[in-house]
């Protein structure tokens, strides 16, 4: 079985491609690399540069490659960036979704598993958060991601495209051994902050805001392994396989951490003592995320293997030890 991995060369795509060769599946990767990083793809996966919101590039793709399913993670996904350039996200991940789904439908391509994600709920009502909760987005970031699942429907309607939109919460760590991991510029997930100043790159942690409506006053996040993510994807693929409808599942851990309570476990586990302060709220950002995953569990089978946050911690700080500064390393 033939994937494209669109998007392949980012943090969770280079994870996702990693896993998908070790199981066994023949992965093409597309990524124009603009946040993306060559190094990240394994070398047995067939790479081509290039822009997914280009349809000549899709077209001759396909034409050339025989792909049986997409996994599509190529978007932006910066909520605070969202916020200041909300059209930059409509036209990539929007109107991207669209070119990718047109040269699908002409390739008689029609399975399709793409990144959701935990902003698609806004402020939610409960916690934790089920698929079939209101979704009200309070950033444009989750704005276009929830369009992008709305189109799905209609797809499958139309051409018989199927999809899954797997509603991520907050990716993190990296692959044991640390030879993949995190490395965005700029970088704005917590954790990847935290470890640059237990490396002594940076001399203090900013946190963003400790006014929230939480136990602590600074965000709570549900925070999932990136291997976990991964596996997923794959049980999604094995879904549509098995001739399943479109539908959405929550990736999580189902436990939330405070930003405070992060950068405890994150001083366990560097053994640094990690200076922090206070800064302002950064817009766009919701109090508490938290995931009910079960739906993922019982229909997907999904089982995550890592379920303690130092666990995790530890093993992004196996990567930054052995890439202080990422690829360039």
């Amino acid at each position: 079985m033939s994937i494209l991995v669109a998007g392949g060369a980012g943090y969770i795509g280079s994870h996702m491609v990693d896993r998908l060769i070790e199981q066994g599946y023949e992965v093409v990767v597309a990524d124009n690399l603009s946040t993306g990083h060559r190094q990240a793809v394994s070398p047995a996966a067939k790479f081509y540069q290039g822009d997914t919101r280009d349809r000549e590039f899709l077209d001759q793709l396909f034409a050339t490659e025989s792909i049986d399913a997409v996994i599509h993670m190529d978007a932006f996904s910066l909520v605070s960036e969202s916020m200041e350039k909300p059209l930059k996200y409509f036209d990539n991940n929007v109107i991207g979704m669209i070119v990718l789904l047109e040269a699908m439908h002409k390739a008689e391509i029609k399975k399709i598993v793409f990144s959701s994600t935990a902003a698609t709920y806004g402020n939610p009502a409960r916690v934790p958060i089920q698929e079939d909760d209101q979704t009200q987005p309070i950033n444009p970031y989750g704005e276009s991601k929830l369009m992008m699942e709305h189109i799905m429907k209609w797809m499958e309607a139309a051409y018989g495209i199927r999809g899954v939109a797997l509603r991520y919460f907050n990716a993190a760590g990296a692959k044991e051994d640390g030879s993949i991991g995190e490395d965005h510029h700029p970088e704005t997930h917590l954790i990847p902050m935290v470890l640059k100043v237990a490396a002594g790159q940076q001399d203090e942690l900013k946190i963003f805001g400790d006014d929230y409506d939480t136990v602590d006053g600074t965000n709570v996040r549900d925070y999932i392994h990136i291997l976990d993510l991964a596996d997923a994807h794959i049980l999604a693929l094995n879904y549509l396989q098995a001739g399943k409808p479109t539908a959405s599942f929550n990736l999580g851990s189902s436990t939330g951490f405070s930003n405070q309570e992060i950068l405890a476990a994150a001083r366990r586990v560097t053994g640094q003592p990690i200076p922090a302060k206070i800064a302002p709220r950064r817009p766009g950002d919701p109090d508490t995320l938290v995931a009910d995953s079960q739906k993922a569990r019982q229909i997907l089978g999904w089982q995550p293997r890592y379920d303690d946050i130092e666990a995790i911690i530890a093993t992004a700080w196996t990567w930054k030890q052995r890439h202080p500064h990422g690829f360039e390393d």
